[in-house]
């Protein structure tokens, strides 16, 4: 039987925290545990911006597509490779706790592991952390390393 496990990164000592904790699981399950690494860049069609702004949008959404396939989901699939483990890596826009949950169900995950981030400060009061959020409405369960 197959085991798929989504890891939430962003590039971030938190993310590579989780990433640590991914591999070790896989390394324990075996050679039929396959990894995605998940990427996901905050991004809302829904903000209010120029004409101008909106001509920049596709542009923009490349240039931060490619930043995150370099800086974090590349690193991470050569670390994977280098120790034999099973991985696929892509980037997503949106909102971070629902593009989690939402690739954990299409793809029959088991669990999506993410770290815990320190973030404080009115915003993380008022709106919760991705962490929180994924936690109380993922559709499987999910890992939240320290």
């Amino acid at each position: 039987m197959s085991a798929t496990i989504i890891v939430g990164m962003d590039g971030s000592e938190a993310g590579n925290r989780a990433l640590s904790y991914a591999k070790r699981l896989a390394t324990l399950i075996g050679s039929e545990c396959e990894l995605q690494i998940v990427c996901v860049v905050e991004w809302s069609p829904y903000t209010f911006q120029t004409p101008e702004e909106n001509s920049l949008r596709k542009k923009q959404k490349q240039v931060e597509t490619q930043n995150a396939q370099e800086r974090v989901i590349d690193p991470a699939l050569a670390e994977l490779k280098e120790a034999g483990i099973k991985a696929s890596g892509t980037v997503k826009f949106g909102k971070a706790s629902t593009i989690l949950n939402n690739v954990a169900v299409e793809n029959n995950a088991e669990q999506i592991v993410v770290a815990r981030s320190t973030e404080q400060g009115l915003s993380a009061r008022v709106f919760g952390s991705v962490t929180a959020n994924l936690v109380m409405s993922a559709n499987v369960p999910v890992t939240v390393v320290s």
